[in-house]
């Protein structure tokens, strides 16, 4: 099924499904600063949250039990309560007649629906699609840079190594952090990570998510698979590499690529400083590359240590930081939803 999304000039009638989680506030906060223009507001989370105030910039609203919420006359859903919520309310969703911008892994690979990085692919955005699925958080920095490379050199390969923070597993991800760091701190031994794949305190963890048969993890196998899907390049040779570091927010990625024609770290740094959205940091002098840290809170995505790869012809590498629960997560999908909002006024 499909649904067309009806513009008024009043606004949007808007849900945020997983609103009191991380990535749910960060969207609540990028509505408003991109200004979705919003005719009502809907909060949604579990039962166990149901009842709980949130002010909003539309002011108090009460946090509604999501799988009892009526969609009818809804306009915009935007998801991010986990992969089996998503999947469990999608057709109540889009039968009501909602566009659903999904945050989780559940549409990802499903053909029928775009998987959107509105500055890589933004042509996909349309209001009759039923669902619109955001992409990987590692995974939309990367093809911001791939991007903006590819068309001016063209691509043959990438692989890329991620230094994904903790937030990436959400708050619960957050708290593991802090909890293992004050135990370490105390000269105790932490217990066994609940949340990632080993103890994170003052240790990287190489996997993000089960391996699977080919030794490669889940985290692994989105990038490989997304990126070529977001960049309609099937045959592209991708591999990947995803590590948990102890950061609290904002994930870091050093890319090798190499490209189909000829490039200069010149012409790769003005081309990556034309892309929207992406900031080099370092273009005259080399030390201001940027961190973790400088990404934080800030919508935009940095790069910076451009250079030759020696081991490869046409080889380029590069590094890549950005806030990963804002243009990794919620920012992408407000930029989606405003996208299609925008569309939907101009049929």
């Amino acid at each position: 099924m499909t649904t067309r999304l009806k513009w008024r000039k009043e606004g949007a009638n808007v849900a945020i499904l997983g609103a009191t989680g991380a990535v749910g506030r960060e969207m609540l906060h990028c509505v408003e600063a991109l200004g979705l223009p919003v005719a009502s507001l809907a909060l949604l989370a579990s039962a166990r949250s149901a009842g709980k105030v949130v002010e909003t910039f539309l002011g108090p609203c009460t946090v509604s039990d999501a799988h009892a919420f009526d969609f009818r006359g809804i306009d915009i859903v935007l998801s991010s309560a986990g992969k089996a919520v998503s999947l469990e309310l999608a057709d109540r969703i889009v039968a009501a007649g909602a566009l659903m911008v999904d945050n989780t892994s559940a549409f990802r690979r499903a053909p029928q629906w775009p998987l959107v990085v509105p500055e890589v692919n933004g042509c996909e955005i349309k209001p009759e699609a039923g669902i619109i699925a955001n992409p990987n958080c590692s995974t939309i920095q990367l093809v911001l840079a791939l991007k903006a490379i590819a068309d001016v050199a063209g691509l043959r390969t990438v692989r890329v190594a991620t230094y994904q923070s903790c937030s990436g597993a959400g708050q619960k991800g957050i708290d593991a952090l802090l909890d293992e760091t004050r135990a370490a701190l105390d000269g105790k031994r932490p217990a066994k990570s609940a949340v990632h794949a080993r103890t994170i305190a003052f240790d990287v963890v190489p996997q993000i998510g089960a391996f699977e048969d080919d030794g490669f993890t889940e985290e692994e196998h989105k990038m490989m698979f997304e990126t070529k899907k977001i960049l309609s390049a099937p045959t592209l040779r991708v591999s990947a590499t995803c590590v948990r570091v102890p950061v609290v927010r904002s994930h870091s990625e050093c890319v090798h690529v190499v490209t189909e024609k000829p490039i200069s770290v010149q012409r790769a740094r003005a081309a990556l400083a034309d892309m929207p959205g992406l900031v080099v940091t370092d273009a005259d002098d080399m030390s201001l590359y940027p961190t973790a840290i400088d990404a934080q809170n800030a919508f935009e995505t940095y790069i910076g240590r451009v250079r030759e790869d020696p081991a490869d012809e046409n080889g380029l590498i590069f590094w890549i930081v950005s806030d990963n629960l804002l243009k990794g997560a919620a920012l992408n999908a407000v930029q989606i939803a405003c996208a299609a909002w925008d569309h939907a006024r101009m049929v």
